[in-house]
């Protein structure tokens, strides 16, 4: 019993950083879009045009993406929703690659989610039913 207190302890700690990580990286995509905006506006030479182009579309774009499903797994995972879980461990495998805070919140993460009492925590809440 102390054993899974621990454990919603852990998942909370984990919620929590995911939420603000997101926040910050959600504040990156939209610094790098009025940027990149900028930028764009700034430059008359073609190739360097087209460059940006590009830029300002994929660089907040994904971050964006990358923020937003975050912020959704961090949510979810306060709820202690069972798919805010693989959510969670998805967005972690993805952050372990920003060496060297993102590889320390990602394994911390993993190691949480994949335990035994964080599962159990997981599986006692009911999936919705769909009539």
């Amino acid at each position: 019993m102390e054993e899974s207190i621990k454990m919603k302890k852990h998942v909370k700690t984990v919620a929590v950083i995911q939420i603000v990580r997101s926040s910050l990286w959600l504040m990156v995509a939209i610094a790098s879009f009025i940027g990149l905006s900028i930028a764009f506006g700034v430059v008359e030479e073609e190739l360097p045009h087209r460059i940006l182009k590009i830029l300002l579309v994929t660089v907040p774009t994904f971050l964006g993406v990358l923020a937003i499903l975050g912020l959704t797994a961090g949510i979810a995972l306060l709820t202690f929703k069972a798919w805010g879980r693989i959510m969670t461990l998805i967005v972690c495998i993805m952050g372990c690659l920003m060496i060297p805070i993102g590889t320390l919140i990602g394994v911390y993460s993993i190691w949480v989610l994949l335990q035994d009492e964080t599962v159990k925590l997981f599986e006692n809440q009911t999936a919705p039913q769909i009539i």
